[in-house]
């Protein structure tokens, strides 16, 4: 069983990590906002057979809360993903995928801002050290750079895009309990209705870009391996083992996303980039070690 489960959760790793690449061999072939709403088009297209006993059972439930729900799709979906590829258009994807692995220190500080949630210590410790490893990226390896607020256009929009699914996350504490298909299924809806504006904002500006064939082919993975087979993957996985072991798999995300940067697109792989990479997943394993006594 936890064979399968190691699988399963290295897989969805695995399409996570990739979607970094996605994003940057999108540019040029396909524009970001296209690229999202496509995206969740296709996904919802295959979703929606298998979703629709799921959704007629537990219509009542999803007619309940609706609204939250399609709030949920537009802002972790829609809005996280445009302006996760715009950022691409303009940073390296191997930032890309260790500013990503910042989220769950945002997560940490809407927990104890929002809801009180009390820390240790250590969690505090790991925190600093996660930041300063995105910082070090967010900066190209000069951290005084932050100081004088000189980040990049794409590293900012990055760090937009992932306070977006980092307020996903907490609100995922509200989530009605659902089949995943039937989640799934409405948080596309979701996806399309907080994507489509931004596509008709590339078309009036002129800025829209028809996906060529290395566009098509971006588009077909984004639908399929980050939107469903790792959805789903992670959902049996963690079924299998819990939560606590299961979320430990999320630290491979940039791992793998940097590898496949360097062999797969040639990026410079540089030593601030080494640094920053044990800094944020060293300072994420850290914070996530939370005493019981910590917890309310």
């Amino acid at each position: 069983m936890a064979a399968k489960a190691y699988l399963l959760l290295t897989i969805t790793t695995l399409g996570w990590g990739g979607n970094a690449i996605a994003g940057k061999l999108a540019a040029g072939h396909i524009s970001p906002a296209l690229l999202t709403s496509g995206r969740w088009i296709i996904a919802l297209g295959i979703l929606l057979p298998f979703a629709l006993p799921h959704l007629r059972r537990e219509w009542q439930t999803i007619r309940m809360q609706l609204l939250f729900l399609l709030g949920m799709g537009i802002v972790g979906f829609a809005l996280f993903n445009n302006f996760y590829y715009l950022a691409l258009n303009h940073t390296s994807a191997i930032n890309g995928a260790i500013e990503q692995a910042s989220m769950p220190l945002l997560v940490f500080i809407a927990n104890f801002l929002l809801f009180g949630q009390r820390v240790s210590a250590g969690q505090i410790v790991g925190f600093f050290i996660s930041l300063v490893g995105v910082s070090l990226v967010a900066s190209n390896g000069n951290l005084l750079g932050i100081l004088r607020l000189d980040i990049g256009y794409g590293d900012a929009l990055l760090m937009l895009s992932i306070a977006f699914y980092g307020a996903y996350t907490v609100a995922l504490r509200w989530m009605p309990k659902l089949h995943w298909l039937s989640s799934m299924t409405v948080l596309a809806t979701g996806a399309i209705i907080g994507g489509l504006p931004f596509t008709f904002v590339e078309f009036a500006s002129g800025s829209l870009i028809l996906p060529d064939t290395q566009g098509w082919l971006v588009l077909a993975y984004a639908a399929v391996f980050p939107s469903i087979v790792s959805q789903a993957c992670y959902i049996r996985g963690v079924e299998l083992i819990g939560p606590n072991r299961g979320g430990l798999f999320i630290n491979l995300v940039p791992i793998f996303g940097t590898f496949f940067a360097v062999t797969l697109l040639g990026e410079e792989l540089h030593m601030f980039h080494l640094i920053a990479l044990a800094l944020v997943l060293g300072g994420i394993t850290l914070a996530e070690r939370k005493p019981q006594r910590a917890q309310i």
